[in-house]
């Protein structure tokens, strides 16, 4: 059976469109606390959120769905959606929630969920919520209705939390550093935690209104950062996006650090300190061949999942890793979180670059990327992958390659976009042969 609002990261999409109104929401809510009503206690969610203007809308929304079905809220406001899945399991909630379209604009928004165990729900789970969507909601005799409160002391909760995961014998002391909030959920907590382990701090993106969050700022627009990193004089520049799980790096020449460098310094530092299980990062299809390689010189498997955190933490329980992640900076750590965090992976590449005392454009430029292309195509309808004209490109550019390079296409899981990748050692043909899957998509 398949999902008809959960996509690869929970529900997303436009607000007061598609699945993101506010009637949706209060639905989700209530099918979501019938399904996680589980034994005769008092059942109990906790919702964060980032810092959209929406995000009122659907936290009330949910809220009243949850508490109309006999369960109660707590409310933890702006917070990382790592956060959120460490709250929810700290403190012994029966579920979490955050509301967030990640890297999305502001007229975005979206519901993630997490079991009891800090862990974002398997596809199981999202096809009963939605099949209970679809039912009249068993709502709770007026006095069962749930009750709502808030928390005030969330934020520092998870800054003691992200500050443990940093070595006790370090310090970031002497170290200038740049970070990039997105004006999103980490607004205030990545400043403090860094600041409070002893780094001088440049701040931007921490002003959020509501409708700025991941504009010209964040993981996906670096531009303002790389600037700042130069004019400050600053050691290392550290980019989240709107929910904070992921993070992206701009060292002190002002170069741009993805996620593929940054998970290949961190396996290699952990193997170092022999803290590496499973022998092997879990990464996924859209990776770089030079990621691949360079573990392989340091006697690290990599294993390759389809794209979403989800499925690279899955990988990592069957295999025995604690550690995967994503090219776009999604990075798992699970000896220390159930999900993408990009302070704590912050944290990490700093404490390397404090143990190492190389400047950050030395120790990140850890492998010679082989040349890799992606293009996004948008689409109105239908299915294009499935049309004749497109498969037979793809074919022909998968022979092109003659096993000299990769070849992935797929459908976004969060927006109407065919996403084109290939790479390959030649990279002018990788930028034909891109180009035509694109064309042959788009005429479609």
């Amino acid at each position: 059976m398949g999902r008809k609002f959960f996509g690869t990261d929970g529900i997303r999409g436009r607000v007061n469109a598609s699945a993101m109104t506010a009637a949706m929401a209060l639905r989700v809510g209530q099918a979501a606390g019938r399904h996680f009503q589980r034994g005769d206690h008092r059942h109990k969610v906790l919702i964060g959120k980032d810092t959209r203007l929406s995000g009122y809308m659907i936290e009330n929304a949910m809220s009243a769905g949850f508490a109309s079905v006999g369960v109660d809220v707590v409310w933890v406001g702006p917070m990382p959606t790592p956060a959120v899945a460490m709250l929810t399991k700290s403190m012994r909630a029966d579920m979490g929630v955050m509301i967030s379209a990640s890297h999305n604009p502001y007229q975005d928004n979206g519901i993630k969920l997490f079991g009891p165990d800090g862990y974002k729900l398997s596809d199981a789970d999202e096809i009963e919520i939605e099949r209970l969507m679809d039912e009249e909601p068993q709502l709770a005799p007026p006095e069962e209705v749930g009750r709502i409160r808030r928390i005030d002391d969330a934020r520092g909760r998870y800054v003691h939390f992200a500050k443990e995961t940093f070595p006790d014998h370090l310090s970031l002391a002497g170290l200038k550093i740049v970070v990039d909030c997105a004006n999103g959920a980490a607004y205030h907590v990545a400043p403090d935690a860094l600041w409070e382990l002893g780094a001088e701090i440049v701040e931007l993106g921490t002003s959020p209104n509501g409708t700025n969050i991941n504009k010209d700022c964040g993981s996906t627009s670096v531009d303002l950062l790389q600037e700042t990193v130069l004019d400050e004089g600053a050691d290392i520049g550290l980019a989240l996006d709107g929910d904070a799980d992921r993070l992206i790096v701009v060292d002190e020449k002002g170069q741009v650090v993805d996620g593929d460098q940054l998970m290949a310094r961190i396996a290699i530092s952990m193997k170092d300190h022999g803290t590496l299980k499973g022998g092997a990062l879990v990464a996924t299809v859209m990776s770089n061949l030079g990621l691949e390689r360079v573990l392989a010189d340091h006697g690290i498997g990599m294993k390759r999942t389809k794209v979403g955190d989800r499925y690279v933490l899955e990988e990592m329980k069957a295999s025995g890793c604690n550690l995967g992640g994503e090219q776009s900076g999604h990075i798992i750590l699970s000896d220390h979180a159930t999900t993408g965090d990009g302070l704590v992976a912050g944290l990490q590449i700093l404490a390397a670059l404090v143990e190492s005392e190389r400047p950050a454009s030395e120790l990140l430029s850890v492998f010679t990327p082989v040349p890799q292309l992606l293009k996004n195509v948008r689409f109105g309808g239908g299915a294009p992958l499935e049309a004749d004209s497109v498969k037979a490109k793809i074919a022909e550019a998968e022979a092109q390659l003659e096993g000299r390079g990769r070849l992935v296409i797929r459908k976004s899981g969060t927006e109407p976009l065919i996403r084109v990748m290939a790479e390959g050692d030649d990279s002018d043909l990788v930028t034909r042969l891109v180009d035509e899957i694109c064309d042959a998509v788009a005429a479609v």
